[in-house]
């Protein structure tokens, strides 16, 4: 799957312009897989699907399992009768950036009234398929559908902070909660049904059409999560469940204090002793929503940063070591290929590399980034491998107008003399450059295929709010767009390779 060469686009669905004021899985995600199959792209690379923690942050989920419900379209349950139409007219429009409370605050209700009124009258293959759905799924839903309802009862706050027999989880207390709670963890369970029957319709379209989801994955999670709250044995907590140590990357050239993150660490001991069994769940589940990962942050597999939680700072931290190949060995013996990308992008020793190629793992190159000193040459075409994934930008960079406005007169000068000047825009000399490198794989985030400047960036890393937010305009996919894009990708042997095998709808287990 990534010995192939292929092309594609990095755009989050919260970014669609669908109606409901947040980007969803119902028409106008079918229009963006219609355009990139026009576009003859073979990618569409999200980033993780999960529900959004602290800072609306997909990368700070409450579930490495669940999904996010905002995604879930109201058209469509409308569709099956579940809820009126004339509801859905109080719902944000479908233009301009999220606004996650004003979202949340219009679209959760009309949710939970469409689950009561499923839950109330469904009968026949939709009862079944529910029932099947739960049934198959209990391993990871149970758990989360009681925290993001205690979650709820306490006003959001960590689960730390709750009674004591909850934090715990003393059975006869969880028992009693579960009995009490009966209702809303059903409309919850119901949610997640609704969120991944969406997607996964939307995925057996792109499979169809030739194009594989990209996913993303993020190594560590957060600390304010089930899968904390429910698994502390594998993570690195006192036994009050604080954490002891927390993840980050230390001191360096952009930060003198380095950065603290603050997730909890692993105990890979622990892990190793279990058999990695909580990560073959996690990977098979990622395996079984999306076609390809990207795994985040990757050198933390063979080594990382441990911070102990009472330092303010990453400064006083050291590295220690990860996994290295032995989870990647088991995960391979249990679930066959392992079709991820490794972000190794910063500081990689030759340790993450070697890690890296042993598992044939392709790494990532941004164009942005290789145009500073001669050590940064590496992120140019010139010094590619063919098993290499080479972006223009990612969601964390700034789009390449605004890039190009923000660097120095020196790095401008280089860029010219790199790309040339066909007086096509910055942003298109820098897609037909990585088109055209040798990579394998090749992604562009939309915002530069429609040539916008910074004020449509995804994400700026030291904000702590209004990130994630941004939405391209309705009427944006133009078909002169898509066919400039299929002429590049065609002359560069990116065709896609339709599928006609779609996922199997029926089946949702992992």
């Amino acid at each position: 799957m990534l010995n192939e060469r292929a092309s594609g686009i990095l755009l989050h669905p919260t970014s669609l312009p669908s109606h409901g004021g947040i980007g969803d899985l119902g028409p106008a995600a079918y229009e963006f897989v219609d355009w990139l199959t026009a576009a003859k792209q073979s990618l569409w690379q999200v980033l993780p699907l999960a529900p959004a923690g602290i800072g609306n942050s997909p990368y700070s989920a409450t579930s490495a399992f669940a999904g996010n419900t905002l995604l879930i379209c109201l058209d469509r349950l409308a569709d099956r009768g579940l809820i009126s139409r004339e509801r859905l007219r109080t719902l944000p429009d479908s233009h301009g950036r999220v606004d996650f409370e004003r979202v949340a605050a219009a679209k959760l209700p009309l949710l939970r009234e469409a689950a009561i009124e499923f839950l109330r009258s469904a009968t026949g293959r939709d009862r079944e398929r529910f029932d099947k759905f739960a049934w198959e799924n209990g391993w990871w839903l149970e758990d989360f559908v009681l925290f993001a309802s205690l979650r709820e009862r306490f006003n959001n706050e960590s689960w730390i902070k709750w009674p004591r027999e909850l934090v715990y989880r003393e059975p006869a207390a969880i028992e009693a909660i579960k009995a009490e709670l009966k209702d809303e963890l059903a409309i919850r369970r119901y949610l997640q049904f609704a969120f991944f029957e969406q997607w996964r319709a939307l995925h057996s379209r792109c499979r169809q059409s030739g194009i594989r989801i990209v996913g993303d994955i993020a190594i560590f999670v957060s600390y304010d999560s089930a899968d904390v709250w429910t698994n502390p044995h594998i993570f690195q907590l006192r036994p009050d469940l604080e954490p002891e140590f927390v993840a980050g990357v230390p001191p360096d050239a952009f930060s003198s204090t380095g950065q603290r993150w603050g997730n909890p660490l692993y105990r890979w001991d622990t892990l190793r002793q279990q058999g990695y069994d909580w990560w073959e769940r996690r990977m098979r589940w990622a395996l079984y929503t999306c076609d390809i990962i990207r795994l985040d942050h990757f050198r933390g597999f063979e080594q990382y940063w441990e911070i102990p939680a009472s330092e303010p700072t990453a400064v006083h931290g050291k590295w220690v070591d990860g996994p290295k190949d032995d989870l990647f060995n088991v995960l391979r013996q249990r679930l066959g290929d392992l079709p991820f990308i490794a972000e190794d992008l910063g500081v990689i020793t030759a340790e993450v590399n070697a890690l890296r190629e042993r598992h044939k793992m392709p790494g990532m190159r941004v164009l942005q980034f290789g145009f500073g000193d001669p050590g940064a040459h590496i992120y140019l075409p010139h010094r590619y491998e063919k098993n290499t994934v080479v972006y223009t930008g990612t969601h964390d960079n700034d789009t390449t107008i605004g890039w190009w406005k923000s660097i120095s007169e020196n790095e401008r000068r280089f860029v010219s003399s790199y790309l040339g000047n066909d007086g096509d825009g910055i942003e298109w000399a820098m897609i037909r450059a990585a088109e055209g490198s040798i990579a394998n794989l090749c992604v562009v985030p939309l915002q530069d295929v429609l040539s916008l400047g910074t004020q449509c960036r995804m994400n700026i890393p030291s904000l702590d709010n209004g990130n994630w937010s941004w939405r391209y305009e309705p009427g944006s996919l133009k078909p002169e767009l898509a066919e400039k894009l299929a002429l590049l990708t065609e002359v560069s042997d990116r065709l896609p390779h339709p599928d006609p095998h779609s996922h199997n709808d029926d089946h949702f287990g992992a």
